[in-house]
């Protein structure tokens, strides 16, 4: 549901019209997409000791000769190292920077700070599919119908498993013609399914097998905000439960990838993305477990170029926040289903 995304105009209660917060965050993130390599340029004096290492000028020295490579020349280069060659010049540039700095670092002592000890060893895609109209009225409550999951392994960069429900929605129980034709999911089929508070705990129990917050370290990741902070959120509301703990904390690749490649916002839909990885779209847009799968493979990628995917939003009394590049790394909590609400 990319475009009805980017559309969606709704109220609630407990999710403020105007989040100032996201505005700001927002602005910081365009005004750092604009400014390529700002990241990579001498440390100032006042963090100068953290990055009096050597090693730092020679990451240095070949970011700069990175930067005049034409395109032809960061593909042989990248071939020759047995890199990914697929992408846009900007995106081969970060890959080849990323795999410099990654051999410089391990040749020094700081090597203990690049642990996988201290990283999510799952991350848990997840991208709803809602109803919908062609023009959503300003009260319209989308209604989860697809609930998808795609668990990928951190360490071994593949996807282990998915796991796939239909849900059958309450308020607007008949789907619109417009809403069949864009995800493909029929009237039958919602009508056959089970309700959401039925499907979330199969979602946990789900999670639960896997150990997911038990044994091992998990994230949940999504394309965007709209997933967790409205469609989730809405959907609580409607079908009277408490907002669920492990839902609380997300990665927003959007974000993540906008930060990595330092790319504008208008860069970061899914299509745009793959494209800019050398990517095509795998099966049939606005089916949810096709797009989780399809967003699971934009995140792998990023993990392959260097890229520490960590959680960035989180919900907080009803309101979307960001979470800053500053916060300690935590695993999501142990999967529980919530309370229904008073």
């Amino acid at each position: 549901m990319e475009d009805q995304k980017e559309n969606i105009k709704y109220q609630d209660e407990n999710q403020p019209k105007h989040n100032v917060q996201e505005k700001r965050d927002t602005a910081a993130q365009d005004k750092q997409c604009c400014t390529p390599d700002e990241k990579e340029k001498p440390p100032s004096a006042s963090n100068k000791s953290e990055f009096s290492d050597p090693v730092y000028k020679e990451i240095a020295l070949a970011n700069g000769h990175i930067n005049r490579m034409s395109k032809t020349e960061l593909s042989a280069k990248l071939a020759e190292l047995k890199l990914e060659t697929r992408g846009v010049k900007d995106v081969l540039k970060k890959r080849l920077k990323s795999y410099y700095k990654k051999q410089k670092l391990m040749q020094t002592v700081q090597t203990e700070s690049i642990s996988n000890d201290t990283y999510y060893k799952y991350i848990c895609v997840v991208d709803f599919e809602a109803t919908c109209e062609e023009s959503n009225p300003p009260d319209y409550l989308h209604e989860i119908i697809e609930f998808p999951v795609v668990l990928v392994n951190t360490h071994t960069l593949e996807i282990e498993d998915s796991f796939q429900e239909y849900v059958k929605p309450e308020v607007n129980s008949q789907l619109s013609d417009f809403c069949v034709q864009l995800t493909g999911i029929t009237q039958e089929t919602v009508d056959k399914a089970d309700t959401f508070p039925n499907v979330l705990q199969k979602v946990v129990d789900w999670l639960k097998e896997k150990e997911l917050g038990t044994k091992h370290k998990y994230a949940v990741l999504t394309d965007g905000s709209w997933d967790m902070s409205k469609f989730l959120n809405i959907q609580c509301h409607i079908s009277r439960i408490r907002y669920p703990q492990f839902a609380k904390k997300w990665i927003n690749i959007r974000k993540a990838y906008g930060n990595f490649y330092k790319v504008p916002r208008t860069q970061t839909k899914l299509t745009t993305m793959l494209g800019n990885l050398g990517m095509k779209y795998d099966g049939r847009p606005h089916c949810g477990l096709d797009d989780s799968r399809n967003i699971a493979r934009i995140a792998m990628r990023m993990l392959q170029d260097g890229c520490v995917l960590r959680v960035n939003e989180r919900m907080h009394a009803g309101q979307l926040m960001s979470v800053s590049s500053k916060a300690p790394v935590e695993s999501a909590p142990p999967p529980h289903c919530p309370h229904s609400r008073n």
